[in-house]
């Protein structure tokens, strides 16, 4: 159990970075709240492409939930921004 909250903080904080990366300008949000949108992406996308119908048969690194939380996460970061109204540079 413990093991799973450090990996998908691990997995949250990469995914967030990646999100941040993609976007273009300066995003002013703090470390933890690129961690707590990446891990939000990441279930929220994981989420909708595997009731998509996505099946990883031949097992291994699972690419497209992981892409796919990126996009997530980065649309969270926008619409984060927006919301708290800090302007990206």
């Amino acid at each position: 159990m413990i093991g799973t909250i450090i990996g998908a903080i691990i997995v949250g904080a990469i995914i967030g970075a990646l999100a941040r990366l993609v976007l273009p300008g300066k995003q002013s949000i703090s470390v933890v709240v690129t961690v707590i949108l990446g891990i939000l992406g990441s279930l929220i996308a994981s989420w909708l492409v595997y009731q998509l119908g996505y099946n990883n048969e031949n097992g291994g690194f699972q690419f497209v939930p992981f892409l796919a939380g990126v996009v997530v996460a980065a649309l969270l970061i926008v619409g984060y921004g927006m919301a708290t109204n800090k302007k990206q540079v």
